[in-house]
């Protein structure tokens, strides 16, 4: 914890801090790791603001952070070397990847806005990597999928409908802010899907299968919605 809370029962801790965040910007320690809080200001502008569609950029119930806050997950296999990709499922021309072979595919960066459903939001985030879409024209996928599936390390997976899974915005992402990955979010690889809740950005990411059928992953399966739309605040079942 971070020094300006020893002494002070872990209650204690959580309120005083909860208090410095509400007030303006504040870098703290958690875990061993250093994130920053926007302040009301920032998270009341962004209210403010509007997307092209008309809603909100911030959803009810968000906070804004300046920098992604780590949310555990267990790593997969370290570094570049050992990264494969598998795309495979409803698809006509099933393919593997190495990290070089993700490279030499055409590559965006993208400024993002994400939301997490434990309720904070950090706008802007800009990420590097490949999009979704190019990924499943390569498969050729068949009509008869409905579903992308993102497989992650040790059969952590995440559902997605192919129709929101196949937009431009949706990318397996390589770099954050202009630097590789870091392992406690999800390097080598992860996916970036900035329309619903974060834990649809599977971290760690192996595989991508096109299904028939939709099948609930690991959040999913343990009391988290389905769809996970944060518009509509939808963050449990």
């Amino acid at each position: 914890m971070n020094t300006a809370y020893a002494g002070m029962s872990p209650l204690g801790a959580r309120r005083r801090f909860l208090k410095q965040a509400g007030a303006g910007t504040l870098v703290t320690a958690l875990g061993g790791l250093t994130y920053v809080v926007a302040g009301d200001g920032a998270t009341r502008a962004a209210r403010a603001q509007t997307l092209a569609d008309g809603r909100p950029r911030l959803p009810a119930g968000q906070k804004v952070l300046q920098a992604l806050k780590p949310m555990g997950g267990r790593p997969g296999a370290p570094g570049r070397a050992r990264f494969r990709l598998k795309v495979h499922g409803e698809v006509d021309q099933p393919f593997e990847l190495d990290f070089n072979q993700l490279l030499a595919l055409p590559v965006v960066e993208r400024a993002l806005d994400v939301h997490c459903v434990t309720g904070w939001s950090v706008l802007g985030a800009r990420f590097r990597g490949v999009p979704l879409p190019e990924l499943a024209r390569r498969a050729k996928v068949r009509g008869s999928a409905r579903h992308l599936i993102i497989e992650a390390a040790h059969g952590y997976t995440a559902n997605v409908r192919l129709d929101e899974a196949l937009v431009d915005d949706n990318l397996l992402a390589f770099e954050h802010d202009g630097r590789a990955l870091a392992r406690r979010h999800g390097s080598p690889v992860r996916a970036v899907i900035p329309k619903l809740y974060f834990w649809k950005s599977a971290k760690y990411v192996v595989g991508l299968r096109f299904a028939r059928r939709d099948e609930p992953g690991y959040w999913e399966t343990r009391g988290y919605h389905n769809h996970a739309d944060p518009w509509k605040e939808e963050r449990y079942a």
